[in-house]
């Protein structure tokens, strides 16, 4: 009974999209002596990359045709396509709850023995696992694609500051004093958009918590009060380093004003560097992660799969599928992919060589990554909403208990009684 409201849920939709931003390789005429495999992606920005390495590909196997769409607003629109039984034969999006909602509504195949997953870093192919609400046997996606959470910064004011990358929590306080009392202001908070509250929150809960914690409040081992406690304090101490508007200014103004020197750091993904780049091309700026800990090998980046394959069991096409995502897997095919799109891979052996993330490298080389925290809440959670107000108010008490309430709430289905 739980499957089917779950299944239910997922693919009710309140509107119908008429139009999606589509890219395509070739000619719109496709040849009906091909198989035309259709790739779904929430990467807008990404369509050219896709288009290159389709092209690559289709000259390769002259028999597939591969038609990349990436619509606006891409979960929704899976959905209704769903709905309508229009199936795309690959689905590529960024892991969070729909994943593990698409894996426990049974719509996607089993790629165990489809996939040679031996050539991805064992711990994204976990972090898809734990996504799952309850463990279900198979291996539903294919981890491509990583981003990352920490702090950008910039070089030159570190320098003539004399500062160095901070290693435990007390340290990076110290150094935002440091910034602050040389009449710099050490962070550029962007808090007038809700959603900018969850980089600095999943930086810190992503070293002081595992994601087992879920599964525990559901099973009534223990309550948010308790788990993010320490966060929440944490949290707070960061709101005496910023500016003097830290609630009026958006993410978009926050990357214009990062860009003009306005701030040392800038707690967020590298998801912002392209546009901080754009206005400011020659800023010297680099990216670290954020230390949560006051013990050093405790604390851990915040990496998360920003694209994962998965083929769905309604896909009529999933042998050329297969063979598509298998290329894209190729180790050429994947560097070709993280350097035009500054992010960081899956795959082994494939690394990000940018000097703008060399911070990183310890991390990724040793497996000291951790999930995004806010990968695990549902949609209904307005978790971006409840830390911005808390980081208005300063009422500790209130934002635990409603977040342990509306926890609750969203994951009624899944709590013990």
């Amino acid at each position: 009974m739980r499957k089917k409201k779950l299944i239910a849920t997922i693919l009710v939709v309140t509107s119908i999209f008429t139009t999606v931003f589509t890219g395509c390789s070739g000619n719109t005429a496709t040849n009906k002596s091909k198989k035309q495999i259709v790739f779904f992606s929430n990467k807008i920005e990404a369509v050219d990359t896709y288009n290159k390495l389709v092209e690559k590909f289709e000259d390769e196997n002259p028999d597939i045709d591969v038609v990349v769409t990436a619509p606006p607003d891409a979960t929704t629109v899976l959905k209704t396509r769903l709905v309508k039984g229009d199936v795309p034969d690959i689905i590529s999006l960024s892991a969070d709850r729909s994943f593990a909602d698409f894996v426990d509504a049974n719509i996607l195949e089993d790629l165990s023995d489809k996939i040679d997953f031996s050539v991805i870093d064992p711990v994204y192919n976990q972090m898809l696992k734990d996504l799952e609400i309850e463990s279900i046997d198979g291996v539903y996606g294919v981890p491509y694609a990583l981003n990352a959470s920490g702090v950008i910064y910039n070089k030159d004011i570190f320098e003539d500051l004399g500062l160095s990358i901070p290693k435990t929590w007390d340290e990076f306080l110290e150094l935002a004093q440091t910034v602050q009392d040389n009449g710099i202001t050490p962070f550029y908070f962007t808090l007038k958009d809700s959603w900018t509250s969850l980089p600095a929150w999943n930086n810190i809960e992503g070293t002081l918590a595992d994601t087992d914690c879920f599964k525990r409040v559901n099973n009534n081992e223990t309550t948010f009060n308790e788990v993010y406690s320490e966060t929440a304090d944490k949290i707070l101490q960061l709101m005496d380093y910023g500016h003097s508007d830290n609630f009026g200014v958006g993410y978009n103004d926050g990357n214009t004003a990062f860009a003009q020197g306005k701030a040392a750091m800038y707690i967020i993904g590298n998801y912002a560097i392209p546009s901080i780049l754009t206005v400011n091309p020659d800023l010297n700026l680099g990216m670290f992660t954020m230390p949560a800990s006051n013990n050093e090998d405790e604390n851990k980046l915040v990496s998360g799969v920003d694209v994962y394959f998965a083929i769905p069991k309604d896909s009529k096409n999933k042998e050329e599928s297969i063979r598509f995502i298998n290329f894209l897997l190729e180790e050429e095919n994947a560097k070709t992919y993280i350097d035009e799109q500054s992010a960081f891979s899956a795959v082994k052996g494939v690394k990000q060589e940018d000097s703008k993330f060399e911070a990183f490298d310890e991390f990724f080389e040793n497996s000291r990554v951790v999930d995004f925290q806010d990968h695990f809440y549902p949609a209904e959670l307005p978790a971006s909403d409840m830390i911005q107000t808390y980081l208005l108010d300063g009422d500790k008490e209130k934002f635990l208990n409603n977040f342990q309430k509306e926890w609750l709430k969203a994951n009624r289905q899944y709590i013990k009684e």
